[in-house]
């Protein structure tokens, strides 16, 4: 142990991806071979009791590289700081980050410098919590509402929320928080699954993981739609003759249409009685959202998981642009502004379905929607995670699901912590499934190149 108060002194980075497009797994009209990836990020200090603050960052594989290199910008801001006074206000370094000038330009609080802030700031979040000996969702519902306040930047939202008005909303949700403290515990927090519905899978085996889905408990699913209208008739038939009358089918267009192509499409998807139309349009597009919900209804609106910061949330709740919102909780910067848009979804009354498919991402968001739930709104209906049976196993604690719930994380921290093995396997470019993975591709070219090519033209023939 050292004599002097503990401080933060490294911030090590990892490019870590996994080769999920191989599976088309996580395939939509938007992203046909998503690489599930994760920019990830330690905090180590010299306290000596072996805690660490781990966050990361979701990406689809190339992009990696970009917001590593933006993660380590922000080291010269990080490395010194005491660990104690980091962990007591957290929102001291989230200003601090916003606020550098140069790196501000990029954004400002938006695209990759705001997804790096975020990955860091969740960090920093870990390592608060786990010195608390408490999971996030805890450490936020047990948490005085005046200390959460401050850890809010309430610039650009004042017109829609102030800090009084999140005061007074925290502090009504305390009431009766042990009760639902103690159902949460009890039963969990409902989830939907969009395990059946990426676009590059067969209709055999979107209609098996459907049944499946309805077999665990789940009420919900999700489809994704946008390439092919017909193609999406008839997945979408072949779903609802999988799950039934009583089952949700949200759908899903990942930002592909138009405002008018919107409308009509999901227009004639109607018949399948779809729950939901998620990312209709661009995410920054309000007003077109507006227009599509209402030309949609009943068909509910829902986005979230691209929209870059509180600001624009603030927008689509005053606009009455979406019936759904979706957080997401590294989108955005982190804990901190997460806390924000929880909030001024409250004030607007809009549930908050939280977007995780991804690398970790179940694990995070799970928390922020499950303080929500015991402190701030103090319901569920109409709300469930979002979850997406990839990649847990490499969590030291990976998202438990029962009978379609989600089950309240106990483990200390923001459930981030990879397991080192599976850094050190699947860090690119030289962990050993990627030097492996080269190594097997140049043996499959040698062999290749050392057939004759009148050999090569008979079997093509």
């Amino acid at each position: 142990m050292t004599s002097t108060a503990p401080r933060i002194i490294a911030v090590d980075t990892y490019d870590i991806r996994f080769p999920t497009s191989r599976e088309l797994d996580g395939s939509d009209a938007m992203n046909p071979d998503p690489d599930y990836s994760a920019a990830y990020v330690v905090l180590r200090t010299d306290a000596g009791d072996g805690q660490e603050g781990h966050g990361f960052t979701f990406t689809i594989g190339r992009g990696n590289d970009v917001q590593v290199a933006a993660i380590d910008a922000l080291r010269p801001h990080i490395v010194g700081r005491s660990a104690d006074a980091l962990c007591a206000d957290p929102g001291s370094l989230n200003r601090d980050l916003i606020g550098d000038s140069q790196l501000r330009w990029l954004g400002p609080e938006k695209g990759v410098m705001h997804m790096a802030i975020g990955a860091v700031v969740n960090a920093v979040w870990d390592l608060a919590a786990k010195r608390a000996s408490k999971p996030l969702w805890r450490f936020l519902a047990d948490a005085e509402p005046e200390w959460l306040v401050s850890q809010v930047d309430f610039r650009y939202i004042v017109d829609a929320l102030t800090p009084e008005d999140a005061l007074a909303l925290l502090r009504r949700g305390r009431e009766g928080a042990a009760g639902r403290e103690s159902d949460l515990l009890g039963r969990g927090y409902p989830g939907y699954t969009t395990s059946p519905g990426w676009l590059g899978y067969s209709d055999e085996k979107l209609t098996r993981l459907a049944q499946q889905a309805v077999a665990d408990g789940f009420t919900q699913i999700k489809l994704k739609v946008g390439a092919d209208l017909a193609d999406d008739v008839r997945r979408c038939r072949a779903a609802r003759a999988a799950v039934g009358p009583d089952i949700r089918i949200a759908i899903d267009a990942n930002q592909r249409w138009n405002v008018g192509e919107a409308i009509e499409w999901t227009r004639a998807l109607t018949e399948f009685d779809p729950y939901w139309i998620e990312e209709p349009t661009s995410p920054d597009d309000v007003l077109g959202h507006a227009s599509v919900r209402k030309a949609v209804a009943p068909v509910k609106v829902a986005t979230g998981e691209h929209v870059q910061n509180r600001i624009i949330f603030k927008q689509l709740l005053q606009a009455g642009a979406i019936d759904v919102l979706q957080i997401d909780a590294a989108r955005v910067g982190g804990v901190n502004e997460n806390l924000a848009i929880l909030l001024l979804a409250a004030k607007f009354g809009v549930p908050v379905c939280p977007h995780a498919g991804g690398v970790g991402l179940c694990e995070l968001v799970q928390h922020l929607a499950m303080f929500d739930y015991v402190a701030l709104s103090g319901s569920t209906e109409n709300r469930v995670i979002e979850y997406v049976d990839h990649l847990h196993e490499h969590f030291l604690a990976p998202v438990q699901i029962r009978e379609g719930y989600y089950r309240a994380p106990h483990t200390p921290g923001f459930s981030a912590e990879m397991h080192a093995a599976s850094i050190a396997e699947f860090s690119y470019p030289d962990g050993r499934f990627w030097t492996e993975d080269r190594a097997a591709q140049g043996a499959a070219q040698a062999t290749h190149d050392a057939v004759p090519e009148t050999v090569q033209k008979e079997v093509l023939a």
